[in-house]
């Protein structure tokens, strides 16, 4: 069975889930977008596993960086229990001045359906440069 529209919403809004929590210090929020045995691989800081590491990477990010997490071009597909998604990233850094473009990259996803929704089973990023 393909994805619903349903199914497509609700993981666009995981997507921006994530983001707000991180740029906004949510490190509980951030860690709640995966699944228990969650991982976050980086290629630039490596691999995080398990919800409670999840959410000390995403403190100690939130605490030396001030970020935007910009994600677009979504494409998404899979079944009623399972999908993959991938997306463009751009990651801005603020301060004084305003926000400036540190990062480029691609998010590579596999997702599944919970009792508390769609999260991220695996989430990996490729910064380019």
């Amino acid at each position: 069975m393909a994805l619903s529209a349903e199914d497509v919403l609700a993981i666009q809004q995981l997507y921006a889930r994530y983001n707000h929590a991180i740029d906004f210090g949510d490190a509980d929020g951030w860690a709640a977008c995966f699944t228990p045995d969650g991982v976050f691989a980086s290629s630039a800081r490596g691999e995080t596993a398990g919800r409670e590491a999840l959410r000390a990477f995403a403190e100690a990010f939130s605490q030396r960086t001030k970020a935007r997490h910009w994600t677009n071009n979504l494409v998404v597909e899979g079944d009623g229990a399972e999908a993959r998604g991938s997306c463009y990233l751009a990651l801005y850094t603020l301060g004084e001045g305003g926000a400036r473009l540190t990062a480029t990259g691609v998010y590579r996803d596999q997702l599944v359906r919970t009792a508390e929704g769609w999260r991220f089973k695996r989430r990996d990023v490729t910064l380019d440069g």
